[in-house]
């Protein structure tokens, strides 16, 4: 069963939020704990155990840039302090920074418009308004951008 990219996006985001969440309660590595919340995303996502490991894998690839991604982040978000930023916005940005930067797939307009609808979705349209410019910003910053 193909998942269509946005569901796959908001399952990678999930993935994203608990491991950030647990790290931060644990003392432990960033992949400590998503097989914990599969059955969880599973059920709530309906998705089978193979889409969930391919979701993890996607999530591993965000991990993998995370120092990058955060020093960007917090270098372009100068009026907040990073650790202070919330969970939900900080692992969107996160998720959306990867798209932007990394991600050959996805076209970083739509990697900035999937993140708002997602902050939409599990935040505030303020925070929505947060991301937009933070990921905006960003995409401005990357080298081969012309406008």
């Amino acid at each position: 069963m193909a998942l269509n990219p946005y569901k796959m996006r908001e399952i990678v985001f999930h993935l994203l939020y608990s491991s950030d969440f647990i790290q931060d309660k644990s003392g432990c590595g960033p992949e400590y704990g998503q097989e914990e919340s599969f059955p969880i995303l599973m059920q709530h996502h309906q998705v089978t155990k193979k889409c969930m490991y391919m979701a993890e894998s996607q999530a591993k690839e965000v991990q993998g840039q995370l120092q990058t991604i955060d020093q960007m982040i917090s270098e372009t978000a100068t009026e907040y302090e990073f650790d202070r930023i919330p969970r939900v916005e900080r692992n969107l940005l996160r998720l959306g920074a990867y798209e932007i930067y990394f991600s050959k797939s996805v076209p970083p307009k739509v990697a900035i418009s999937e993140a708002v609808r997602l902050a939409r979705k599990f935040s505030s349209s303020e925070s929505a308004n947060f991301i937009n410019a933070i990921l905006d910003a960003l995409y401005k910053k990357k080298p081969e951008v012309v406008e």
